[in-house]
């Protein structure tokens, strides 16, 4: 009788740890944006991103109601800014200013059953020198045998940055295949840096999951997961084309408050932005590499943009 409850038990336990064997509950990365991934020796506007992140997902056996997972994510990262070139010792020669911007922000992200999702985020740190976005260059030109990096004597001035984001997404349709599904996406940013909105279709074609466990919505880790995977791992394909409402951009146009900068410029209100990339995620791993080409964005000679983005997560217990 004994050893008969204990075998019982012992199947018990394995069931209910071995449902969660693939499930990894924190997620650790980064994220790389550089024009020099387009492979053809760009090197102006937004040049260069770099994007660290942790996330972790909440008990989802304590969720209530329509939430199916609740994560949290902590992320520090810099953006730099150049004219065409970043060798422009002119200022009558920028057609863009340079600029830094470096934070450290915090996202709360709420996923649904139905396959909807909510993203709240605040970031909070610097525009100008301060930003480190001089010496970033430097370094990363020196690294890798660059051009000498002149110019940003002319650089956009020092400003405190407090931005909040927001994000909404919803399933639109998936066929019953489940190979091929297009979700609505859209924005909103409110802050001293950046603010706007935008509103696009995300298609994706290929192994896929749940809007609430794919990687795309940096969903793939779990805590006690209620629902299962279509996939263990996924590998697709997507594309996102996306129309951007840009109310202020402070890397463009100085501080909203008191600007002294020396060079600054307009934005367009209407910028249209175009993505195309692919993703593989494991349970542990992911990669992810895209191409975002955008339509001009600023009032002067500066040209429309083109960058690529790579990133690489890992996740574990």
């Amino acid at each position: 009788m004994y050893k008969k409850l204990v075998l019982a038990t012992l199947a018990i336990l394995a069931t209910y740890y071995g449902s969660y064997a693939q499930e990894y509950k924190n997620e650790f990365g980064f994220k790389s944006d550089n024009d020099a991934y387009l492979w053809y020796g760009q090197d102006r506007y937004y040049t260069n991103g770099l994007f660290v992140y942790f996330r972790h997902a909440l008990d989802q056996q304590k969720l209530k109601g329509a939430l199916e997972k609740v994560t949290y994510e902590i992320s520090a990262g810099q953006k730099m800014y150049n004219p065409i070139s970043g060798y422009r010792p002119n200022p009558a020669t920028h057609d863009r200013p340079f600029a830094g911007y470096l934070y450290g922000g915090l996202q709360a992200n709420f996923f649904y059953k139905k396959e909807s999702l909510f993203k709240v985020g605040l970031q909070l740190g610097t525009i100008g020198p301060d930003a480190l976005g001089q010496e970033a260059q430097d370094l990363l030109h020196s690294i890798v045998g660059f051009y000498k990096v002149q110019g940003w004597e002319y650089q956009i001035s020092n400003d405190f940055a407090a931005n909040t984001n927001l994000q909404f997404a919803k399933l639109l349709h998936r066929d019953a295949t489940k190979s091929l599904d297009f979700t609505l996406d859209s924005y909103a940013n409110i802050g001293t840096t950046y603010s706007g909105a935008g509103i696009g279709v995300v298609f994706r074609a290929g192994d896929l999951n749940q809007l609430f466990n794919s990687i795309h919505y940096n969903a793939s880790i779990a805590n006690k997961s209620r629902t299962e995977k279509f996939k263990k791992k996924e590998f697709y394909f997507y594309t996102k084309p996306q129309l951007n409402y840009v109310a202020y951009d402070a890397t463009v146009q100085g501080s909203l408050f008191n600007n002294n900068s020396p060079i600054t410029f307009g934005v367009k209100p209407l910028v249209f932005s175009q993505t195309l990339g692919f993703n593989y995620s494991s349970p542990r791993f992911t990669i992810d590499y895209s191409l975002i080409f955008l339509s001009k964005e600023i009032k002067s000679t500066a040209k429309a943009h083109q960058y690529g983005s790579i990133s690489m997560y890992y996740r574990f217990n």
